[in-house]
């Protein structure tokens, strides 16, 4: 059975919505491996060794270093980092809507699902039905484990999909890659051209049928790993400890909320903003310190490589 990451709520306005995420990846399909000793079947460790000394070193003094030239470090403590952290609310706090198709497909990084929570059924399915209605798109930030990421809160069907997105800064541009300037110099395409390649594309469409498609590698591993098993070629497995579930936040009411949400419209945006802040975090699970990375100093800076 799939695992929650968190229990907390979907803030919008004056509204929150108790819900649970959970990763819409399926890991368990997943092959992964260790690495053994040919020899005995030992699992493989490795040491945090110092490149000068040969000597391993222990965690306590091991400290971060951001390389901003060759060979010159800032470093960082623990302190550092909480200088730069956000508080981690376990709240999806809904910024702005935007049009769905605004958001361009490149932006998508990491999709979960929004599970509702008890009491907060019928606010999920209005703010679900409202997004699909109007076309919209929820901008949103939220705290997964140690990170504040910014996220697009999606309607798929009957659920809620809360998908990570990439900041500009960490996408490269067609123009950087030469794009641009390879299809310029294609310039205006035959009617005939386009007429062939509509007809093609015409010939190959179908209903989208996920299941019709297959990870044929994955079959392939997995069929020839389950003969070596038939054969005897195998050892034992280590158990995986289970994670503790937390418990779920108190039921809401939303038609007072929705009303006042909506005559505050008029008051300055950071005081909106910081009244919604503060009511998820009543309503959530109290909070706690986070830690995020130093930014780089500019979009266009080279990228810098980071020690420790």
């Amino acid at each position: 059975m799939a695992r929650p990451i968190w229990k907390g709520s979907v803030s919008f306005g004056l509204v929150t919505i108790p819900v649970t995420l959970f990763s819409a990846e399926n890991r368990e399909e997943e092959i992964s491996f260790h690495m053994l000793d040919r020899e005995n079947h030992a699992r493989i460790k490795y040491k945090r060794v110092n490149e000068v000394t040969g000597e391993e070193v222990p965690w306590e003094r091991i400290v971060k270093g951001y390389e901003y030239e060759d060979g010159q470090y800032v470093f960082l403590g623990d302190e550092d980092f909480k200088r730069a952290a956000v508080e981690a609310t376990q709240t999806v706090a809904i910024e702005d809507f935007v049009d769905r198709d605004a958001v361009d497909s490149v932006y998508f990084d990491k999709p979960y699902y929004l599970v509702p929570g008890k009491g907060g059924e019928r606010a999920y399915t209005l703010l679900c039905e409202t997004l699909k209605r109007t076309n919209k798109i929820g901008i949103a930030r939220v705290v997964l484990r140690t990170k504040q990421y910014l996220a697009a809160l999606i309607p798929e069907g009957e659920a809620l999909v809360l998908d990570l997105v990439r900041y500009p800064a960490e996408l490269r541009t067609p123009e950087e890659l030469g794009i641009t300037e390879a299809v310029r110099k294609v310039g205006k395409l035959k009617p005939q051209e386009l007429a062939m390649a509509e007809q093609l594309v015409d010939a190959m469409t179908s209903e989208w049928e996920p299941e019709k498609y297959r990870d044929e590698y994955r079959d392939k591993l997995m069929a020839w790993i389950e003969k070596k098993v038939e054969r005897g070629e195998m050892g034992p497995a280590a158990a995986v400890e289970g994670a503790e579930e937390e418990e779920a936040p108190a039921p809401i009411s939303i038609v007072d909320l929705l009303k006042r949400s909506v005559e505050g419209r008029g008051k300055p945006a950071s005081r909106a903003r910081k009244t919604a802040t503060e009511q998820a975090g009543r309503r959530a699970a109290g909070p706690s310190r986070s830690r995020k990375k130093s930014e780089k100093r500019s979009t266009r800076a080279p990228a810098r490589r980071k020690a420790g």
